[in-house]
């Protein structure tokens, strides 16, 4: 699941979908993944549109950011839909910016800061005893077997858990968003979600930090999540991330 996504130009293309979907609002693209998927801001709402594919699902994002509202600032879905091509996902916006929004890419320690308390106040606000879904290594092999993805035998034999918690299943960097007095202030992209070691998303998040702010912030966002460095966990969990 290593996507990388990046803002694109002003002037992209907007798919039929989203376009009907807005209605007359004026469009503004935000977000683009190497999948094809695209976001764009419409007045007082973001629009979330991509190409069906295996690894995600809008529904099921749908589904976890409802549950989650309950417990943790994420944004409120207004509608989702599919067909046999495409789906689409349209919540309310919320204020702030992403973490790698250039504001805060000139400010790389306020942001990786904010993602690290950010992530810390996440696993620690909801409730892994109330949580439906599952994002266990278990689980995230076989789904990836179903994609035809081919992993090593050593994947099924991951390090004993350190703490259970309902982790965020894409910690990586744009998905904070930050206000302006440089806190975090909401996550996005939801759409794994589930129970699983924390080190699940600790060990993607701080491998991001490199691709979006440059090497050496890993101290910087342990200290602000409160955790001491795991080498093996971290190990582990990136390689799967990559592999699956």
């Amino acid at each position: 699941m290593s996507l990388r996504s990046f803002i694109p130009d002003a002037g992209m293309a907007v798919p039929d979908r989203v376009r009907a979907v807005a209605g007359d609002a004026e469009l503004v693209p935000v977000w683009r993944n190497e999948l094809g998927g695209l976001t764009f801001r419409a007045g007082d709402r973001h629009v979330k549109w991509g190409p069906r594919h295996g690894e995600a699902s809008m529904a099921e994002e749908a589904e976890r950011l409802a549950w989650a509202a309950r417990w943790t600032p994420v944004p409120t879905v207004l509608e989702h839909g599919e067909t046999d091509d495409e789906e689409w996902l349209v919540t309310a916006t919320i204020a702030g910016e992403s973490a790698v929004a250039p504001r805060w890419k000139d400010d790389p320690g306020t942001a990786v800061r904010a993602i690290a308390s950010g992530l810390r106040a996440m696993h620690d606000a909801l409730p892994v005893e109330q949580c439906p879904f599952d994002w266990s290594v278990p689980v995230r092999v076989l789904r990836g077997r179903e994609r035809g993805v081919i992993l090593a035998s050593d994947f099924g034999d991951p390090p004993p858990i350190d703490r259970l918690v309902v982790c965020h299943g894409d910690a990586c960097s744009p998905n904070t968003l930050i206000g302006d007095d440089g806190r975090w202030i909401a996550h996005v992209d939801l759409g794994a979600l589930g129970v699983a070691d924390r080190w699940a998303d600790i060990a993607v998040a701080t491998m991001s930090l490199e691709w979006n702010y440059g090497p050496g912030w890993d101290a910087t966002f342990l200290a602000a999540y409160g955790v001491d460095p795991d080498p093996v966990r971290t190990s582990y969990y990136r390689a799967l991330w990559n592999a699956t």
